[in-house]
């Protein structure tokens, strides 16, 4: 579901009576936390759940960078801070991600309350997780938002800083932890157990892609992501088309966003496997954009995890090539979606490449690391967890 970017701005009463008001929040909450509520089982195919794809185990990534970046983060909040910015590892808020340019349902510490030290902090425990690119690439989209608010006139209610920063777990104690920035077009939930991390779900979108006004005119997004999309499915013959096409109609919004954390999803479009050398380098190419989002050690480990289940990835594609599309990757171990959209800002009801949402999940049970969580827990307290 679409979420309209328009907010009031902070400080202002709403414009209709309290009760009203409040009822018509509640309708739009209420089956998310119902959502959120559910037992984690995670994204899977009308099969089940398929077990023992997530070992848990060294990898030999560095991760003394972002441990210390989370102590130290950890450091120069307040006692108040605390209370409001810490979670333990468990806790349902993680499942609370949502891409609306909205107040409810958010928590933690709004970046824009930080002071400048602790925002800088806050974006050090971020930027040590993610690569020189995956960072710069969330950085171009939280300053897009910004351009929203210049284009709408909102930039009380969409900003670069309007994003809520969460700390789970225990880092300083070395035990599992994690970290989770939320807000209109970037939600990314990051869990660490061991030297092992799991970067998923992430949710990344921009409306507009190209800022062509404003204090960061010239910031683009996804340029990469569409590109060798279009390139991978016009490399396609015709037969490999015909499998990899779902529909002719564009679905209303990503299959597997927000609040979808138990969906069925079952394999569709052409396997990897069927592609040419030359094809399946495309789309390689194309996953690496996804994968490589991670820390450059945690990358290697993922792109190791989904090379060994290239076979059965399969590639899916809706739309037109010369005009707007959505395309999916789905494996056991890695579940990618790209869609253009139709327009909040702009207004338009038809998809458009001025609006692109992406997500990546991690199926079978390891979205937010609930699988190797599982395996610790097991393994270190000796039950499994209830």
């Amino acid at each position: 579901m679409r979420e309209p970017v328009g907010l009031r701005k902070r400080g202002n009463p709403p414009t209709r009576e309290p009760e009203t008001w409040t009822r018509d929040l509640l309708d739009k909450v209420g089956w998310r936390v119902k959502a959120a509520h559910e037992p984690f089982r995670g994204v899977a195919t009308s099969d089940g759940v398929r077990q023992d794809l997530f070992p848990l185990r060294a990898t030999g990534a560095d991760v003394r960078g972002v441990y210390r970046a989370a102590e130290e983060y950890l450091a120069g909040l307040t006692d108040k801070q605390l209370v409001a910015g810490r979670f333990p590892m468990d806790d349902e808020s993680w499942r609370h991600w949502n891409n609306g340019a909205r107040y409810f349902l958010r928590h933690g510490m709004l970046l824009e309350d930080f002071d400048d030290a602790q925002r800088e902090r806050a974006l050090a425990v971020v930027r040590e997780s993610l690569s020189a690119d995956g960072y710069g690439q969330m950085v171009d989209l939280m300053r897009l938002n910004l351009t929203i608010g210049e284009l709408s006139d909102n930039t009380y209610g969409l900003n670069e800083w309007l994003y809520w920063f969460s700390l789970y777990g225990e880092p300083e104690n070395g035990g599992p932890w994690g970290w989770q920035l939320d807000g209109h077009h970037v939600n990314i939930n990051c869990v660490f157990v061991g030297d092992q991390m799991v970067l998923t779900p992430s949710f990344l979108g921009a409306e507009p892609v190209i800022a062509g006004s404003g204090k960061y005119a010239g910031t683009v997004a996804f340029r990469g992501e569409e590109a060798l999309g279009h390139e991978l499915f016009t490399r396609l013959d015709g037969g490999q088309r015909e499998r990899a096409v779902l529909s002719d109609t564009m679905p209303e919004e990503l299959f597997v966003g927000a609040f979808r954390d138990n969906f069925d999803l079952d394999y569709q479009g052409l396997r990897l496997g069927d592609m040419t050398p030359g094809q399946r380098d495309t789309a390689l190419r194309l996953l690496g954009l996804y994968v490589n989002r991670a820390g450059d050690d945690h990358a290697r480990v993922r792109m190791e995890e989904v090379r060994a289940h290239e076979g059965d990835t399969h590639f899916a594609w809706i739309g037109d090539p010369d005009g707007t599309f959505y395309y999916r990757f789905h494996s056991p171990v890695i579940l990618v979606e790209f869609e253009h959209m139709p327009g909040v800002l702009f207004d338009n009801d038809y998809p458009s490449r001025r609006h692109i949402h992406t997500v990546v999940r991690t199926p079978n049970g390891n979205d937010f690391g609930v699988d190797l969580l599982r395996q610790h827990h097991e393994r270190h307290h000796g039950a499994p967890r209830g």
